[in-house]
């Protein structure tokens, strides 16, 4: 069994609560050297040190992922604390459901603004640490919703869609620098996301549907544990799932 997870440098966006946190324990298990980012300082602070505390190694830096200044300060502090980055979990998202007709152009611009830019910009933040050190991994999150549609999903489906172009752009232009590339699209997973539903019938109606049939935040940390596995002449290029029970 190969063991390429150990002594790696991991960022992770999106990582004070959900799959984000998750996946950040998952690895700092596994023996990688962590920088968590987060809107909510006390949230990664607190897991941080958990992990610290544990015997792992975690950085906290709060990071707003609508702003590639912030971004860039996140990527530079797995540089300056271990010396390179070798994995971009490009975690972060909101999910607020509305149909168009409801018009909620806020809405829409904030999943615009955090699902796809704030990809970008984390993108844009790693390049040139990976470029130069000839390795480097992305994993970027997208959704089922980024392969199909459903109620209320229009402008997040968009988002989630484009995450994928970009993500494939991405393995292309990246292959000569030995750069991999990651897309994961996950299904009904019990997380924060419905929480951002402003729309309460739409609200109601995903929580009832993930709270019959949704995974645990860990099912998505253990497959992004997998594809950084993998050898490095391996690119786990995407990787889709479900709960078994999930229709959609």
């Amino acid at each position: 069994m190969t063991d390429n997870i150990a002594g790696k440098a991991i960022v992770v966006t999106g990582a004070s609560s959900g799959m984000g946190a998750a996946a950040a324990r998952h690895l700092a298990r596994k023996g990688a050297a962590l920088v968590l980012g987060a809107r909510r300082s006390d949230r990664i602070a607190a897991l941080a040190a958990e992990i610290n505390q544990a015997g792992g190694r975690a950085k906290p830096v709060t990071t707003d992922v609508t702003k590639a200044e912030e971004l860039q300060r996140l990527v530079d502090a797995a540089v300056e604390t271990y010396g390179r980055i070798d994995v971009l979990i490009n975690n972060a998202g909101v999910m607020p459901l509305s149909p168009l007709q409801r018009l909620k152009i806020a809405e829409w611009d904030q999943m615009i603004d955090v699902n796809l830019k704030g990809v970008l910009y984390g993108v844009a933040a790693a390049l040139p640490y990976m470029i130069k050190q000839n390795s480097g991994h992305i994993i970027n999150l997208s959704s089922v919703a980024g392969h199909k549609l459903f109620g209320g999903s229009a402008v997040y489906s968009a988002t989630k869609f484009a995450v994928r172009a970009l993500s494939e752009g991405l393995r292309q232009e990246m292959a000569a620098y030995n750069i991999r590339t990651t897309i994961i699209s996950p299904g009904a997973v019990k997380t924060e996301l419905l929480n951002h539903i402003s729309e309460r019938d739409v609200q109601q109606a995903n929580q009832d549907y993930v709270g019959e049939v949704g995974l645990p935040p860990e099912t998505f940390a253990r497959l992004v544990a997998f594809a950084i596995n993998e050898p490095d002449d391996v690119g786990i290029n995407e990787i889709l799932f479900r709960p078994t029970a999930q229709e959609l």
